[in-house]
């Protein structure tokens, strides 16, 4: 294993003292980008449902496709991204900058395609192309850039910045359509120029050399190969236990939407619920990952998933706002738990020029899964309506969380 030279465990690792406790600025450089697009993105993602499904009429199946494909059909392109960022030290900022461009661009085909189904499919297609190739080299900096026993925390100020993004979103959205009489089109414009300023930010701040100065610092193991990531039995078991739990994913429109319908909240007020989960998500990111590199990651990853779990049993009963905000809460907590801590769990265990490509296949791994799920979940609530569908992603998500408890890896790498 790479870690097994250093004696240390590869989910966990003493705190550092001193200068060793600061963020680098690559990694708060990243977290500006990252706000400055998530901006974009979550003006769209929060209009989206109610603009397919209450201003297009998809039934719930077709949504779930749909927001299947706004996930996970990037597979080719996010390894691909992650293999051309591994070539050449210095590509990690030009790959992850043409992924924020096409996303961008992808706004101005929500724009064109009307109330098509086809031109909507391409253009979330192309935003979903975009974050594919963008993701894993810009975590592969993140982790490139910060010392093993500290990456929990990088990550967590990253998603922290992100998750500030996330929260400005909505709220950005929100204004518009209040502003232009629920004109969606007004919200692809503005998502455009803001996702082209992000792109802007990230030529401007991040650095275009190779982000390689804290953890390639040392030498390379001997018989460690880029291309063998899969040939490693603890990452190995990292990917499995994260595609298994991301089939049992449903996809958080799909609660929003029940939300809105069991509050009967108006349209206007829709984009505004993923505030709450975002604002958890905010102020739990940087504690969740330092809780991570202090007591190990595996547990933090795998108490988020009972946190989603208990989301999905809590909208199995009747509605309410005690509940609509306890769920939105337990999504935080899923997110805080387990999207930077995932990262910062598998990313020392791969060597420095192989980081890229392997982070790109457990992302991919991950993608495939909730894929399944998002379409699974829409098929299921179609044919036998919302209830039963989240009884049984609930039974999906227990079943996956004991698997998991089991298959991830613990103690030192070997």
């Amino acid at each position: 294993m790479y870690l097994a030279t250093t004696g240390r465990r590869p989910d966990a690792s003493p705190r550092p003292a001193g200068p060793g406790r600061r963020v680098p600025g690559t990694v708060i450089a990243l977290g500006a980008v990252s706000l400055v697009t998530d901006v974009s993105s979550e003006m769209v993602t929060a209009v989206l449902p109610l603009y397919l499904v209450l201003g297009l009429g998809l039934s719930p199946l077709q949504f779930g496709f749909l927001d299947g494909l706004f996930n996970g059909a990037t597979a080719v392109v996010r390894l691909l991204g992650g293999r051309l960022a591994d070539r050449g030290g210095g590509r990690h900022r030009t790959v992850a900058g043409v992924g924020y461009l096409l996303s961008a661009l992808s706004r101005l085909g929500l724009l064109l395609a009307g109330g098509a189904a086809g031109g909507i499919a391409a253009a979330l297609a192309a935003d979903r192309l975009g974050k594919g190739v963008r993701t894993a080299p810009r975590d592969a900096m993140i982790s490139l850039s910060a010392p093993p026993e500290a990456l929990g925390r990088a990550f967590g100020v990253h998603r922290a910045m992100d998750t500030t993004g996330a929260l400005l979103g909505p709220l950005v959205a929100f204004v518009v359509l209040w502003a232009t009489a629920d004109a969606y089109d007004a919200v692809f414009v503005v998502s455009f120029a803001t996702g082209l300023f992000g792109v802007l930010v990230l030529v401007l701040f991040v650095p275009a050399g190779p982000a390689v100065a804290v953890a390639a610092a040392g030498p390379r193991p001997a018989g460690r190969r880029r291309s063998r990531a899969l040939g490693d039995p603890v990452f190995r078991r990292i990917v499995t236990a994260a595609a298994l739990l991301g089939a049992a994913t449903i996809g958080d429109s799909f609660l929003y939407l029940l939300l809105q319908r069991g509050l009967d909240l108006p349209p206007l007020l829709f984009p505004l619920l993923p505030l709450g989960a975002a604002a958890c998500y905010l102020l739990l990111a940087v504690p969740a990952g330092r809780i991570a590199d202090r007591t190990g990651r595996r547990t933090p990853f795998l108490c988020g998933h009972g946190a989603l779990l208990a989301a999905y049993l809590t909208m199995t009963a009747p509605p309410g706002w005690p509940a609509a905000v306890l769920v939105l809460v337990l999504l935080g907590v899923f997110y805080a738990a387990t999207d930077g801590v995932l990262m910062a769990l598998a990313g020392p265990v791969l060597p420095p020029d192989g980081r890229a490509g392997g982070l790109a296949v457990l992302q991919t791994g991950q993608a495939l899964a909730r894929l399944v799920g998002a379409a699974g979940f829409g098929a299921a609530w179609t044919w036998w309506g919302p209830r039963p569908a989240l009884t049984v992603a609930a039974l999906a998500l227990a079943a996956a969380l004991a698997a998991a408890w089991r298959i991830l890896p613990e103690g030192e790498a070997s």
